[in-house]
Formats: C-alpha cells, sequence, structure tokens
C-alpha cells in the first residue's frame, strides 16, 4: 500500500529524533554527575545564562505585571472586584507568566547562543578536535551549559516574579489609585509557598529544556553556515515547545485535584 509509506517514513523518523535525543540527554546527565568538573565553565556560563539575561526579562517582567494589572482592572471593575487586582497579580506572575515568559527570552537569546556555539564548533572540526586530545566534550561543553541552566534559571526566574509583582504595584497604586499599604498586605496575604515554588520547579526544568536543546542541535549540526543557521533556529523553536508542554505537565502535576 504505497499511500502508506509517507506515514511510515515520518514515524520512523519521530522516533529516530526521540531515541537519539533521549540517548543525548542520558548522557548529558550522566556526565554532569560525573567527575572532572569544570568549576570554570561552570561559573562562566552561569553568567552568560543568568546575568547577561536580566535586562531582558526584567523588561519583559515588568511590562508583563504592568499590563496584566491594567487589563484585570478593566475586567474586574465591570464586576465591582478591584480589590482582587493584588490576588490575581501574584498568582499569575509566579505560578505562571514569570517562569514561561523568562524561560521563552532566555531560549530565544541563550539557546540559539548555545546552538550557533557549538554548532560553528561541529563544522569547523573543533569538537573533532576534542576527541583527539582526550577530552570529552559532553565534560567540556554540554554539562557546564545543562548545569548553568538547571541552577540559574530559578533565580532569574525569582528575580522576574519581584520585578513583575512591582509592576503590577506602580500601575495599581500610581494609576489606579489603589492605596500602597492595602495593596501590599492583600499581595504578602493573598501568596503561598506553593505557587513560588512550582514557578521555581519548571524555571529549573525550563533551564534544562533551553540548554539540552542548545546543545543538542548544537551538536549535530552539520553543513556549513547553512547548517549552523538551521540548527539555531531548531533550537529556538523545539526549546519554546517543550517549555509550553512541560508548562502544562507541571502545572498539573502541581495543582490537579
Amino acid at each position: 500500500m504505497p499511500f502508506l509509506q509517507p506515514l511510515g517514513s515520518l514515524c520512523l523518523s519521530f522516533f529516530e529524533i526521540v531515541g537519539r535525543l533521549s540517548i543525548f540527554a542520558s548522557t548529558s546527565i550522566s556526565h554532569c554527575f560525573r567527575p572532572p568538573f569544570y568549576p570554570r565553565l561552570i561559573l562562566k556560563q552561569m553568567i552568560e545564562v543568568g546575568y547577561y539575561s536580566l535586562p531582558v526579562v526584567g523588561l519583559t517582567a515588568i511590562f508583563t505585571g504592568m499590563v496584566l494589572a491594567l487589563q484585570s482592572y478593566t475586567g474586574f471593575a465591570r464586576f465591582s472586584a478591584e480589590s482582587a487586582i493584588p490576588n490575581v497579580v501574584i498568582v499569575s506572575i509566579t505560578r505562571e507568566l514569570g517562569p514561561v515568559l523568562a524561560g521563552l527570552m532566555v531560549a530565544g537569546r541563550v539557546g540559539a547562543a548555545m546552538a550557533a556555539e557549538i554548532g560553528t564548533m561541529r563544522v569547523t572540526e573543533q569538537i573533532d578536535a576534542l576527541y583527539t586530545l582526550a577530552t570529552n566534550p559532553f565534560k567540556y561543553l554540554i554539562a557546564p551549559r545543562v548545569i548553568a541552566g538547571v541552577l540559574t534559571l530559578p533565580l532569574l526566574v525569582l528575580v522576574a516574579d519581584t520585578i513583575g509583582v512591582f509592576g503590577g504595584y506602580l500601575v495599581s497604586v500610581h494609576k489606579l489609585g489603589f492605596n500602597p499599604a492595602t495593596y501590599m498586605k492583600n499581595t504578602i496575604d493573598f501568596m503561598q509557598y506553593l505557587d513560588v515554588v512550582s514557578g521555581l520547579v519548571k524555571a529549573a526544568a525550563f533551564g534544562f529544556i533551553i540548554t539540552l536543546m542548545g546543545c543538542y542541535h548544537g551538536f549535530h549540526s552539520k553543513g556549513g553556515a547553512q547548517g549552523v543557521g538551521a540548527a539555531t533556529t531548531n533550537a529556538v523553536v523545539s526549546a519554546s515547545i517543550l517549555i509550553l508542554t512541560s508548562n502544562y505537565i507541571i502545572t498539573e502535576l502541581f495543582f490537579s485535584r
């Protein structure tokens, strides 16, 4: 039945990609826990992932909090429920918008950079040179980036949560006329430990996904400059899709009844 051949080829290609990615992920994780370690490389990647991403994540968070407060006021004013705005802002930022938007911003910035850097090393045979120098590329290139992503993104999301809530505070107090003390009291009273923890767990998972996708696509790139460009695009797209998918899964695990 020739009409089934394209479907079979698609399924085989899908399982091939899943298998290769699973092997790559398991190898990367195993090298994260086995010596030798490269603390200087890990620290360098933490600075690249975290410190240099602060401006874009901070801007995204503060304007998200401001827009969220403004839109909530527009909707809640119809039902005379303006007092619920601090509750909506703190829950939305800590549970969803903080980790998801920070993850997407970091995926666009860091995931693309990792894919381009490692992809250039692959097409210029620098990775092959590491093998000749008895240096494992997973240990030297992949593991520091994965460790840095998992450790740094929760800190980045914590900063994003703070800035996002502050953005909502600015709009609510200086534009919508809320009492500052009342707004802060409602925010603190409604904030729950589980909301913040779930966001930080999501951030750690997103950091692993972003760095893994960037390293994976860069490591398997081929075809010169065109292949590096394709690897960069695939790294950002795949990381973004997996972030949104894993966000639902983690939310289901934390908040399902």
